[in-house]
Formats: C-alpha cells, structure tokens, sequence
C-alpha cells in the first residue's frame, strides 16, 4: 500500500497541493488546473457522446429504420477501432514538434464535422465510412491529453488530474444515453428525422465550439506554449518544477530517442500491461446493458436508455475514487488492483448468467470500474519516462495505438451481436485480462520497486518528499545539504537514482 507524508495527516485528508509547493507555485498550478483539466473534460464528454451514441442509436431505432441485422453493430464498432488505430500513427513523431494547441482543437472540430454527417446516413455502407472516420480524428486525443498533463505536472500529481479528465468518459456515455432518450421521446418525426438521427445533430453542436474553444484555452507545452492565459514568468517556473524532480521539459523526437524506446524494458512492460487493459474492459463498449435491457422486452426505447445511464453514472463515483485514491494513498498497482477487482466480481455474474434479475443489475452496474484506471496507468507511464519528452511521448502513443488494435478483432471473437444479451465467451475472455492486468501491474511495481530504475528525489530544507518508484509518496528525509534541489540522472541508462 502507498505511504503517507509524515506531517500527521491521515489518509483521508485530501491535498490538491502537495506540501512543498511555494505560494507561486500553488498559483501556477491553479492556473492550469482551471486551463487543462475543464477542457480536458469537456473534450473528452463529447468524443464519449460521440462514441456511444452508435450503442444508443442501434437501440433507439437505427436498427430497424436501416435494416441492420446479424452481426452488423459490432462490426461498427469495429471499423471505428480501425479508425482510432491508424488515425494515431502519425502522432507517433508529431507531439513534440508541432503545437498540442494546434493538434488537438483541429482534431475536435474534424471530428464533430464527421459526428453530424451521420445524422443523414440511408445505408450500412455510408455508416462504416463516417465510422471510420469518427475514429481516425478522435484517434490521437487520449494520449495527447496525456501528454499535455505530463508536460506540465509531476507523477505524483496526474492521476486525480486524468481522473476528472477520465470522468468526461462515463458522463459522456451517460449523456448520450439520455440524449437518445430525450430525441427518442420528444424530437421523432420532428421535420421528418427520426429521433436517432437527431441526437447526431444535438451531438456536433456541441462538439464543434468546444474543438475551437481549445486553440484559446489550452495551454500546450513547455516548450511549445500557448501564451493566450499564460506568461514567460509561468512558463519558466513550471519548468523549473518539473526539473526539481529530474522531469525534463524540452526535446524533439529522433531516431536515437527510438532506439532507446525499443530498449527499455519498462517501455515493453507497460505496453503489455495496457493491452490487458483495453481487452479488460471492453464489456464497456459492448453494449451489453442496452441489450439486456432491450430483451426485457418491458421498456420503451427511451427509458431503455435511460437506465442504460445508471451504469456509466455508477462510473463517476469508480473513477474519482480510483485515481484520487493512486496518488494519495495506494500508488498505480493497488488502485489497478481495486478496480478489476470489483470489475471481475460482477464479470463472474455474468457469465454464471442463471441468477436472479437482481444480480444481473449489480453486475451491469459494475461494469465501469473497469476503466475507472485509465488515468492511473496513463499517468505512471509519464512518470517512468519523465526524463524524455520524446520518449514519453511515444510511448504514450505507441501503446494506445497498439492495445487499441487488439480490441478491433477481439469483440468480433467473443461479442458477437447475435449471442447478445448473454456474451459468455466475451465476459469469460474480460476476466482472464483483468486477472493478467493484476498480476502484471504487481510485477511491474516489483522490479521498478526492487531495482529502482526510473525514480525522482527531491531534497529541500523545510518539507522534503521522495517520489519512489511507483509514483507514491514516502516519508521526510534529512536533506544533507539545505537549499539543494539533488536529482542525479545516470546517463548510461537516462534514469533518475
């Protein structure tokens, strides 16, 4: 479990701020917490809109206006995976040298163009296509958000902040179900659209103005900022932070850098680790609530997706607990280790199956905490490779990239639309990741824990905190020499000791 500060606080005493924190720093922080953190979750609210909506749609009528039949949802599904995988290849080499500014609000505003087209499609084919393209420009966005938090915060301190960000996920897919159920009830047959087509249009419009909304607010890097809100003076301090802690702020991307990725074992370890992520949750883009509630055969359209919303709901409470809970008081392995816990207790209940009504609504109902680790494993990969923005940057995108690739065939295996509401062989092959994802992130904290290879250490006169290896916070230490910042980088291997 994750050690505490030594200045009697207990572990329920929450600090946004971390004690050794100047008053200038504590309102730099603020800063961009006010300039990242909304619009991350703004963004992140609407691509969830966005995504799920095929889910809602498929339910609220889509199915039958266009005449889908066998296994044709989860090949949308699919073919928007496809989408996601390709559309980040280019941001592999991209992030440190083009503005994070530039990138992703033109991502945004290309996305949200292609959300509206589908309110008009007649046919399968045309949907595959929108799809498609839906997904290749909302490709690039989690790991440069990512990114973003990394340039500009310790590891100690990204996992509460991604975990407001994460909870754009769960109220996204909340709200497109009750976007559908609104558009189901109130706008079907409204000059001459059905009620599906009009939750795509509800959708871009609030898409398109947030996309431009971020050229202003946010901030960019370090080293390529955007100095609409910020000034020289907190550009410059913000540097000087990170590089208390070893964390360097400037680099661009070379074939060296790629070399050193495709060396590092923590780079090959963390890759796996999210590969059983991806595949240990993808009971969350199924659909399989809708669709057992939809065989119930006792609701309406709407209020199908209605209380399809309680799930995802449920999923705000999961995610701020989790991340908030990794950076305070259990670091990344036990905050994994908690929510594919409860993810894996309501799994098992699923595929049992033969259970009363009840439990089936308590295992849907958990479905959710099997995200609510996102940030956590995202924000220990910016804290393994703080000391190379090229590096980090890389991997952040290389990872995703690649586990999100094995879930554009593994629903096809195991979700297939036709075993739906009951996926069997879908629940049982969530489990087996989760339990993987488990055991790797022990092991991971192990030789990261045992070895110490990528570490930080700050030394100060007053409140002095040693990051260890798993990002968690340990006790006071005797500063040998008072108004020293020690970080010591061994250059054989680019770690922090």
């Amino acid at each position: 479990m994750g050690k505490l500060h030594s200045d009697g606080r207990k572990w329920y005493q929450i600090r946004w701020f971390s004690p050794e924190d100047t008053a200038e720093e504590r309102k730099l922080i603020l800063k961009l917490d006010l300039l990242v953190v909304p619009y991350a979750f703004l963004a992140y609210w609407v691509k969830y809109i966005d995504q799920a909506n095929i889910n809602n749609a498929y339910v609220g009528g889509m199915k039958e206006d266009l005449g889908f039949h066998g296994n044709q949802l989860v090949h949308l599904q699919t073919i928007y995976v496809v989408g996601a995988v390709t559309g980040q290849i280019p941001f592999l080499f991209l992030f440190t040298r083009v503005p994070m500014y530039w990138i992703i609000p033109f991502l945004d505003v290309a996305w949200g163009i292609f959300t509206l087209l589908q309110y008009r499609v007649h046919s399968y084919a045309e949907l595959m296509a929108y799809r498609f393209l839906v997904g290749w420009f909302e490709a690039a966005f989690f790991p440069a958000m990512h990114y973003i938090f990394g340039s500009w915060y310790r590891g100690d301190e990204i996992a509460r902040r991604g975990g407001v960000f994460y909870v754009g996920l769960t109220l996204g897919t909340l709200t497109a179900g009750l976007i559908q159920a609104g558009a189901s009830a109130r706008l079907d047959g409204v000059n001459g659209l059905a009620g599906w087509r009009w939750m795509y249009i509800i959708c871009s419009i609030i898409t398109i103005p947030i996309g431009i909304l971020g050229y202003f607010i946010l901030p960019g890097t370090p080293d390529r900022p955007n100095r609409t809100f910020l000034k020289q003076s907190d550009i410059d301090l913000a540097a000087k932070r990170l590089q208390r802690v070893g964390h360097k702020t400037s680099e661009k991307f070379t074939l060296r850098n790629l070399k050193s990725v495709f060396t590092r074992w923590q780079v090959w370890a963390l890759l796996l680790l999210d590969i059983f992520f991806w595949n240990g949750c993808i009971n969350t883009s199924s659909g399989g609530f809708l669709l057992w509630l939809k065989s119930l055969n006792r609701y309406s359209k709407a209020r199908v997706n209605e209380l399809g919303s309680i799930s995802p709901a449920l999923g705000i409470f999961y995610t701020l607990f989790i991340c908030f809970a990794s950076d305070l008081v259990l670091g990344p392995a036990w905050a994994i280790t908690v929510a594919h816990v409860w993810n894996i207790t309501g799994l098992i209940i699923l595929v049992v199956w033969n259970v009363p009504e009840s439990a089936l609504w308590f295992a849907f109902l958990t479905t959710y905490s099997a995200v609510a680790m996102s940030s956590v494993l995202y924000g220990w990969v910016n804290s393994q490779l703080s000391f190379s923005p090229a590096e980090r940057s890389f991997t952040l995108v290389l990872i995703n990239l690649v586990s999100q690739s094995t879930t554009a065939w593994t629903p096809l295996l195991v979700f297939k639309t036709l075993e739906a509401p009951r996926f069997t062989k879908g629940y049982s092959f969530v489990i087996g990741n989760a339990v993987c994802l488990i055991l790797l992130a022990h092991i991971i904290k192990y030789y990261v824990g045992r070895h110490g290879l990528v570490t930080g250490e700050v030394v100060q006169s007053k409140n002095t905190t040693e990051f260890d290896q798993a990002g968690e916070l340990t006790p006071e230490k005797t500063s040998p020499t008072p108004t020293e910042h020690a970080v010591t980088i061994n250059n054989k291997s680019g770690d922090f000791v």
